[in-house]
């Protein structure tokens, strides 16, 4: 059932137009099935929708093809009208490249029925020509404006589509959800034996006297931890039992049981507390953790324990000790560094203060104009590097296709992805992190190569 507390959209439309596709862009996982038969989807689904920081509740229906008189059909038809009025606002769903069809008329003038905001979308404008088509009359629909062009598949147009739901939102005083009212955020504990990872959590249980309670009618490990901290509530997963193994493999002596508990932990993970011993050396077990974590595609804090028993510090000593990981990890160097003592308590206490930043970052949605202006400017200052073909390939558009981590894909004219210089990604990534604070998560860059447009 909808939660009455979030604002709701409902999407409607015929069979095939890409409602479940669409669905699927906006709740950022693949949750509708999706499929070419006719009818796949017959009951709504719910999802949450994050922009602009916010929530707001999706729901999928059934294909609506006026005149079907089978039970199920009757059925399906229900459903979408229930979801039609439980919802603030319905997408009405049109293929533009089919252009309009008679049941696409018809449907729209039993919209009109509902008294409720009706935005079209038009779905499938993957090729310029069918953009400029979602303009021509013929689209105004029993009244309706014109389409909003998207491609649910690409997610070309999907911000510019959520930029007028949340407006029309805001239109009738209905209030999207703040993240942090979602889901508590998962902080995992993970490093190498005697690093101090239990004495880190006993740390934080100890001094803050925060209030814990087991996590009922969930799958977990033993000793996951629910704390609450004021009015945010936060999982502290302990991750202890990775050890060295007799014989020591490739993977660097971790134990296959204490890799594979590890992987499942992060798979259910936000951010990570990545605990080093300051006072040794950083050796191949960290290297090995390291390199899962940085797989894992979760917010990662470098905790520097034991700060307390480094002799002869200076100054200096913090800066040096972030060089010496950056040169140990480089491919963690985004990830910020906290020296803390879980024997003293000392900066303990900074510890979800950061992760709250990093939380808020990992669902950094950047606005398209913003993007498109970013890689412009991003080209201008370095236009793309050569890798395999006789010349580096024209830059075709930049945009944001996910968040958790933030997540971007790049278009190129190009039949082969490898034509761009791997090097040309890692300047992307580092000027996104230098122009919208993207410190503590990761992220992800995708090519996509178009031979037409």
């Amino acid at each position: 059932m909808p939660r009455p507390s979030l604002p709701s959209v409902a999407l409607v439309g015929r069979t095939n137009v890409g409602k479940s596709t669409l669905f699927n862009r906006l709740v950022e996982h693949s949750q509708a099935l999706v499929s070419t038969v006719a009818g796949t989807t017959r009951d709504r689904k719910i999802g949450d929708c994050l922009w602009r920081g916010r929530v707001i509740q999706i729901i999928d229906t059934g294909g609506l093809d006026i005149g079907q008189e089978t039970e199920i059909e009757k059925q399906v038809i229900r459903q979408a009208e229930l979801a039609m009025h439980q919802a603030d606002i319905i997408l009405f769903v049109v293929d533009l490249r089919e252009g309009p069809l008679p049941q696409d008329i018809e449907l729209a003038r039993e919209l009109r029925k509902t008294h409720k905001p009706i935005i079209v979308v038009g779905n499938k404008a993957e090729k310029l020509s069918h953009r400029t088509a979602a303009s021509s009359p013929e689209w105004r629909l029993a009244g309706h404006a014109s389409p909003v062009p998207t491609s649910a598949a690409t997610g070309a147009g999907v911000g510019d589509l959520l930029d007028q739901i949340y407006d029309e939102l805001k239109r009738l005083k209905k209030e999207p959800a703040e993240i942090t009212q979602i889901q508590a955020c998962r902080i995992s504990v993970i490093g190498k034996p005697n690093v101090g990872k239990s004495s880190l959590l006993n740390s934080i249980l100890g001094e803050e006297r925060f209030i814990t309670s087991p996590i009922a009618h969930t799958t977990r490990e033993p000793n996951d931890i629910l704390v609450e901290i004021g009015d945010k509530s936060y999982v502290l997963v302990d991750t202890a039992g990775l050890r060295k193994n007799a014989k020591v493999k490739k993977t660097g002596g971790l134990e296959a049981a204490g890799v594979e508990r590890t992987k499942r932990v992060l798979r259910h993970t936000d951010v990570v507390l990545f605990v080093l011993d300051a006072s040794a050396p950083i050796g191949t077990q960290e290297r090995v953790l390291a390199g899962f974590l940085q797989e894992s595609h979760v917010g990662i804090i470098i905790v520097a324990n034991k700060w307390d028993l480094v002799p002869g510090k200076t100054t200096q000593s913090m800066n040096q000790f972030k060089e010496y990981i950056e040169g140990s990890m480089p491919f963690l160097r985004w990830a910020p560094v906290l020296f803390v003592s879980a024997k003293t308590g000392q900066r303990v206490h900074n510890l979800f203060e950061m992760v709250d930043q990093i939380q808020r970052r990992r669902f950094t949605q950047i606005p398209e104009t913003e993007l498109d202006k970013f890689w412009r400017a991003a080209v201008r200052k370095h236009l793309p590097s050569k890798g395999k073909g006789p010349k580096p390939p024209t830059m075709l558009g930049f945009t944001q296709i996910d968040v958790a981590p933030p997540t971007f894909q790049l278009f190129i004219k190009a039949k082969r992805l490898d034509v761009l210089h791997p090097s040309y990604l890692r300047f992307l990534e580092n000027r996104l992190r230098e122009q919208f604070d993207l410190e503590g998560t990761p992220v992800v860059l995708n090519i996509r190569g178009l031979t037409s447009v």
